[in-house]
């Protein structure tokens, strides 16, 4: 189990659940001290940096993983590096050349003293992902969660600090996070440095490194732009949201869609590095890639049921307990969210077959699609001024592209679509003691908010008492699959 790849998931998850407890510890604390505008403004800051940092080493991090040896590894980890620095240099440039008209456009004249971090912290995110990749490939996935957990603490804590000093504003948390960012490389660079400087002492040659740029071209010029569309769009909200309405309402999405990635961020980022992993050493043997997909489905379906449903039934009320009655609003539009959380968390972590297989054209066409989706319910949203119908449109074709790039990865591995659709209504009818408990409190209890959280930790509860009496082969399965 310690060396399988459920033990592999759970070093991965150990340490996010560490650092998400920390991070929802303090965040009812932070959520106290500062305004709603300050998290609107750094989430804007935060947004250009992390769409940039996307493609910053131009997507070859994800080829480290790829080859037989480690000698094309290390000269790919050097490779990315190379990438990242003049790109960050490029970048340096154009902030400075057009920083006027990028505040003017994003209607936020607070982010102008910090966009020059932009540059910075842009080749630590580089430095990060391909020492990431590089340990991803070397299986030493309890670094990444110690590496976590100290970025975690780091960002957690400063921002108390800044208030203490009187800097309870949106310099405070920005500094915060290049804080914790700088933590999350540090901590792994000091792990796996001397690791790397060896390998590279002893294998790096400039036509080695350009070689295996070279082999993997497709990363740059296909899987690239699929990746920046895709995050692009995960991004788009926050700049356009600060395009279209105010750094408040900004700050209200900030909150409300970092709920929603927290089984993501918690389960599903684990379960799709570990999954890359195997579909590399195992997309020769049609059978153990099935098998695998089969499993992580259902373990992703498993595990993003119920939170999905009770954020959709119950949001408002848990953001305004957790959270404190000025983020009613960030609840409400958790709420809006929450059906479209189950087909993002279960598809995200499978997309990880169109790189294994290395089919990036077919991941370019459904990040395209969920690209366009987007922006076609932004645009109109915002058009209309209406922060409602804005939700409801990214909702609704969140659903329908996440719910068929799902089935098209699953497709992909040879898994029949009767299973998918098998698994999702059982664990459908698992919840059902959650809908009728959550629906029951609203409607003969309406504005209890404590008793709208109480139910919710009771429905947990009953949902893993549930899983643990009827899906023991799963945990079985689990526990002796193999590694490779």
């Amino acid at each position: 189990m310690r060396n399988g790849f459920v033990g592999h998931v759970l070093k991965l998850v150990t340490g996010a659940v560490v650092a998400q407890a920390i991070t929802l510890v303090t965040a009812p604390i932070l959520s106290r001290l500062f305004p709603p505008e300050a998290f609107g403004t750094c989430s804007v800051l935060v947004a250009i940096i992390s769409l940039l940092a996307i493609i910053v080493c131009l997507r070859y991090e994800y080829a480290i993983m790829l080859p037989e040896r480690d000698e094309e590894a290390i000269n790919l980890v050097m490779g990315s590096l190379v990438i990242a620095f003049l790109f960050s240099g490029v970048v340096g440039l154009m902030i400075w050349i057009n920083q006027e008209s990028i505040i003017r456009l994003l209607k936020s004249p607070e982010l102008g003293p910090y966009l020059w971090i932009v540059p910075g912290a842009l080749f630590i995110q580089g430095l990060f992902q391909s020492l990431n990749a590089w340990n991803s490939r070397r299986k030493y996935f309890g670094r990444l969660s110690v590496a976590r957990v100290s970025a975690s603490i780091t960002t957690s804590g400063t921002p108390m600090v800044m208030s203490a000093v009187g800097q309870a504003n949106a310099g405070g948390l920005i500094w915060s996070w290049f804080a914790g960012t700088a933590v999350f490389t540090l901590t792994l660079g000091v792990q796996t440095g001397r690791e790397v400087y060896r390998g590279l002492r002893k294998f790096f040659h400039i036509d080695q490194m350009l070689f295996g740029l070279k082999r993997y071209w497709k990363f740059p010029v296909i899987n690239v732009w699929g990746e920046f569309m895709n995050n692009f769009s995960w991004f788009l909200p926050t700049l356009m949201l600060s395009a279209f309405f105010s750094q408040t309402i900004v700050g209200y999405y900030a909150l409300a869609n970092r709920v929603i990635l927290l089984p993501s961020i918690l389960v599903g980022n684990a379960v799709a590095r570990v999954f890359l992993q195997k579909i590399s050493v195992s997309r020769e043997n049609p059978e153990t890639l099935s098998k695998t997909a089969q499993m992580v489905f259902q373990v992703l379906v498993l595990c993003g049921f119920l939170p999905s449903l009770i954020l959709t039934l119950a949001g408002q009320e848990l953001f305004s307990v957790v959270f404190g009655p000025n983020w009613s609003e960030a609840g409400r539009y958790a709420q809006i969210l929450g059906p479209w959380l189950l087909f993002l968390f279960v598809a995200s972590p499978l997309s990880a077959l169109f790189i294994g297989l290395e089919r990036q054209g077919l991941a370019l066409i459904v990040h395209l699609s969920i690209f366009l989706t987007r922006l076609f319910a932004l645009i109109v949203g915002g058009l209309l001024n209406n922060i409602d119908l804005t939700l409801w449109l990214w909702t609704g074709t969140g659903i329908l592209v996440y719910g068929g790039m799902a089935f098209w990865a699953l497709n992909l591995a040879g898994v029949p679509y009767s299973f998918a659709f098998q698994i999702l209504f059982r664990y459908g009818q698992y919840s059902i003691p959650t809908f009728f408990l959550l629906l029951l409190s609203k409607v003969f209890f309406p504005g209890a908010l404590w008793l709208a959280l109480i139910v919710s930790v009771t429905s947990l509860i009953l949902y893993g008492i549930i899983i643990m009496t009827k899906e023991g082969k799963l945990f079985s399965s689990l526990l002796t699959f193999p590694d490779t």
